[in-house]
């Protein structure tokens, strides 16, 4: 099989083998490292090393042995709503780094059956390192009955993390105000409201405890990094986290650049706007 994309304007200075994975989310890393090893992998038509920089413009092409996966790995779909497993490492929107978005993905995935159909909009949002369930809409009604919903916190989301440490107590209800900083792409947690925070909750369970400790979090408001931040701000930073983490501790655990946060539940209610969707619930297995 041969992949081939031009490299774009955000992506420029990258390595190589970090623009593979963004262009081609759909291959396994496994293959690509294949790839590299057998010098199939082509920048302007020259073979190249993986830590090779890239400039904008310039052409890569990628042979391998193997079939990449589907565009978007399905757990539930109709024709209102597309609910697919995200895999960490892929965008759901376009973002400063470049590449191939969850959201393309999810549009040619619809458009293989139909050429017309309506592009889908995620009605929530995941980070590029988070993975597990994500909700698409397929349709305009579909669209404002579902962000309504997550607006209106009508949907259970649940989520595993692994986390340095063990929780004191093993389960609680944390409440505090998120101060998001856009620019900066960084928020901060503070136990009074300051001006321009907002109110979060974040409910935890403790199912396995270690010095690398295993949660249950249930999202009860759902704000940018929201459990990536309020944990660490407990004292309780998420693994391979090294934005809000512990680096060191991450690299002690050999987890570097690999965030161990999965939305691994989701229940639907929408007020019986789309009765086949309301009180299912939809589980995905967590990678770590």
């Amino acid at each position: 099989m041969k992949y081939e994309f031009i490299i774009d304007a955000a992506a420029e200075g990258q390595r190589i083998d970090a623009c593979i994975r963004r262009f081609l989310p759909e291959l396994p890393s496994r293959t690509a490292q294949q790839s590299f090893a057998r010098r199939d992998v082509k920048l302007d038509g020259r073979r190249v090393k993986p830590d090779v920089r890239v400039l904008s413009g310039q052409k890569v092409e990628l042979f391998c042995m193997e079939q990449a996966a589907p565009l978007v790995d399905v757990v539930y779909e109709d024709d209102d709503v597309l609910l697919v497993n995200k895999r960490a490492g892929i965008s759901v929107e376009p973002d400063e780094k470049g590449g191939v978005t969850l959201t393309e993905l999810a549009l040619r995935h619809v458009r293989q059956k139909n050429p017309d159909a309506f592009a889908p909009v995620a009605c929530h949002r995941l980070d590029n390192q988070t993975c597990g369930l994500l909700l698409f809409a397929k349709n305009e009604r579909a669209e404002a009955i579902l962000t309504r919903a997550f607006r209106e916190r009508t949907m259970d989301k649940r989520y595993i993390c692994l986390v340095r440490g063990m929780m004191k107590p093993p389960a609680a209800v944390c409440r505090a105000y998120l101060l998001k900083d856009a620019k900066a792409a960084h928020v901060t947690i503070h136990d009074d409201q300051i001006r321009g925070s907002r109110p979060i909750i974040t409910e935890y369970e403790t199912l396995e405890a270690g010095p690398v400790s295993r949660l249950l979090v249930h999202l009860v408001t759902g704000r940018t990094h929201q459990i990536r931040a309020h944990m660490a701000a407990l004292g309780h930073p998420l693994l391979g986290d090294d934005v809000y983490g512990d680096r060191a501790f991450n690299r002690q655990q050999k987890v570097q650049g690999r965030l161990c946060l999965c939305a691994a539940q989701l229940t639907l209610d929408t007020a019986g706007q789309l009765p086949q969707l309301d009180g299912k619930t939809f589980s995905v297995q967590c990678p770590f």
